[in-house]
């Protein structure tokens, strides 16, 4: 056996002036069929190097690193076949065409030197014909493979640079989610799934997982406008079906035709004694109560993913429900359903449903039953599409943010003292919503935001929404619409009430509420006085005053006692269809 060194065409001093820009290494035990072919490749400005088997082309490629390879398929020590397939488990990432070279002729050969990973292959004797247009087809491919990569690796920092602004723009964003239970599993570097939270001005928490059309980084795009909208209009104050409007104007205006956005909305108050659910084209939304773990709710899709018609409306969505603490809202994309397994069947609801089951029985929590569940079932089958899981603990803690953010306030002790300094340039506004008006119009956001313009709210922003709330829908549903509290002493009749409510609602024709405030701005505070007037008859309002606080497991009746203690006076008018609230406060 001869050794084996590089062969190159001209001495050392020279090959180093004029070093080719292109290598072939050549495999063949046949010293004729190595030189005919190097003369040929020196001739179109390869400089070569030669191999007697594939045992010396394995370390001639690792240290010569060739261009393209020609590869000999009989050969002594190690055959070209088990040759290749090694080269390829070296070679990954650069494209090195390698051309087998045969005597054989039939199809079977040929098609496995395809198979082990050869490129093409060439006929002994050769054709120089032949050859140099299969050499000039690979190095085409070649400089193909080679600007697809360049493309590729742009693109992989081109996505790493947006992951880091998606990061920071939706994710960094969210609240809470240190006691919210999550299995995000995206199916690319980017998920169309997307899970935001914030809390609203009243301390409510919302909670939206949403899925895109695909997924990807074209899928992801939209994850940015939501979650701008979303935020801004919860820390606003606006209710769930008002926030389920705004983004979706906004995507109807900004997806391509065939893309919407399917959703989830979950509002839980701030007193945790219900929450409204939302549910736009996904799979059902689960309550789960905490003892035994059974499935104690389902809330199906009511209505279009967002995004697909302009002037969609929400109010009929909303489905409000009461909740006790140990509950849990389970929050799933359809790629939960639709994960397939080795065989192409789907996961589906069934599973899912199981799977909560066990986690009763098991010391697993909801999610981790799921993911396991879900991984002995797809095993290593491919993943089609995001995989997203929310388990939404009912309990206090997570309201803790926002709850420890309101204890650093102050409220009584700097809200009533003698020696504020009122500047006197008090403002004053009246907003009238009459009739069919009522149905369609949250006032409340809008009055916070004037009212943030003429004095400066700082943290107080909470305890004014709060009291705009509790005396608006009073109004609202007591005056205008004539319901009695008394319905939501129960879980059912807690449904029947918001039921009977949105179909007064839908049917209101006349009526009206009149809002009107004056704000005082102070060197280092202010006061807002709030009055509400509704067209209802009014009520016993001086033994309701004289009640003392209200039990946690009572559904109603809290929001007057509430106003009482944020508000300095809280005064109604005969017959009790009136109301003037003085609230105040001084900045720290």
């Amino acid at each position: 056996m001869h050794a084996v060194t590089p062969d190159y065409s001209s001495g050392p001093h020279e090959q180093h002036e004029h070093a080719p820009e292109k290598k072939a290494l050549i495999v063949d035990d046949e010293l004729s069929n190595r030189i005919i072919l190097k003369s040929f490749l020196k001739k179109i400005g390869y400089s070569v190097v030669q191999a007697e088997n594939g045992a010396q082309a394995l370390d001639l490629f690792s240290t010569e690193q060739p261009d393209m390879v020609f590869m000999d398929v009989m050969m002594p020590v190690m055959d070209g076949h088990e040759a290749v397939e090694r080269i390829r488990d070296i070679e990954t990432t650069r494209f090195v065409p390698i051309i087998f070279l045969t005597a054989r002729t039939d199809e079977s050969v040929l098609s496995h030197c395809i198979e082990v990973g050869g490129d093409d292959f060439l006929t002994k004797p050769f054709s120089h014909t032949v050859l140099k247009a299969k050499v000039l087809s690979m190095e085409r491919i070649s400089r193909l493979h080679e600007k697809l990569g360049n493309l590729y690796a742009q693109m992989k920092k081109d996505e790493e640079m947006a992951e880091g602004v998606f990061s920071g723009a939706v994710i960094a964003g969210n609240v809470a989610m240190n006691h919210v239970r999550t299995l995000l599993q995206p199916a690319a570097l980017f998920s169309g799934d997307v899970l935001l939270s914030a809390y609203g001005p009243s301390g409510d928490l919302n909670i939206l997982l949403g899925d895109f059309t695909g997924h990807g980084l074209a899928a992801a795009i939209g994850a940015l406008p939501v979650s701008e909208a979303f935020r801004a209009m919860t820390h606003k104050g606006f209710s769930p079906q008002q926030i389920l409007s705004g983004i979706n104007r906004k995507l109807n205006g900004l997806l391509p035709t065939g893309m919407f956005f399917a959703v989830q909305f979950v509002s839980i108050s701030h007193s945790l004694d219900h929450a409204i659910i939302c549910n736009c084209g996904m799979p059902d939304v689960l309550l789960i109560s905490g003892e035994p773990g059974h499935i104690k709710y389902r809330f199906a899709s009511n209505n279009l993913p967002l995004g697909i018609i302009a002037e969609n409306t929400y109010e009929e969505t909303i489905q409000p429900i009461p909740i006790k603490r140990g509950d849990r809202i389970l929050l799933v994309s359809d790629g939960v359903l639709e994960a397939r397994s080795p065989t192409k069947v789907y996961f589906g609801q069934a599973r899912l449903d199981a799977a909560i089951q066990n986690a009763a029985l098991s010391s697993l929590c909801i999610i981790d039953e799921i993911a396991d569940s879900l991984q002995n079932f797809c095993q290593d089958a491919s993943q089609d599409d995001d995989i997203s899981l929310a388990e939404i603990p009912c309990e206090s803690e997570i309201l803790s943010d926002w709850e420890t953010h309101s204890q650093a306030q102050s409220r009584h002790s700097t809200r009533r003292m003698e020696t504020e300094i009122y500047s006197g340039e008090e403002m004053e506004f009246t907003l009238k919503l009459a009739g069919a008006r009522l149905r369609k119009t949250d006032p409340i956001p809008m009055i916070i935001n004037q009212i943030q313009e003429m004095v400066a709210l700082r943290n107080q922003q909470r305890h004014l929404y709060t009291i705009l709330t509790e005396l608006y829908i009073n109004a609202l549903d007591h005056g205008v619409l004539g319901l009695n509290s008394s319905l939501k002493q129960s879980e059912e009749g807690f449904a029947r009430y918001f039921a009977e409510r949105e179909a007064r609602l839908g049917a209101l024709e006349e009526g009206y509420v009149r809002i009107m405030i004056n704000a005082q701005p102070a060197t280092n505070g202010g006061r807002v006085v709030i009055r509400v007037e509704d067209s209802g008859p009014g009520f016993d309002f001086n033994s309701r005053l004289a009640q003392q606080s209200l039990p946690d497991t009572q559904f109603s009746g809290r929001g007057i006692t509430l106003v009482k203690e944020l508000c300095d006076s809280v005064e109604y008018e005969a017959p009790g269809n009136g109301v003037r609230a003085t609230f105040s406060w001084i900045n720290d």
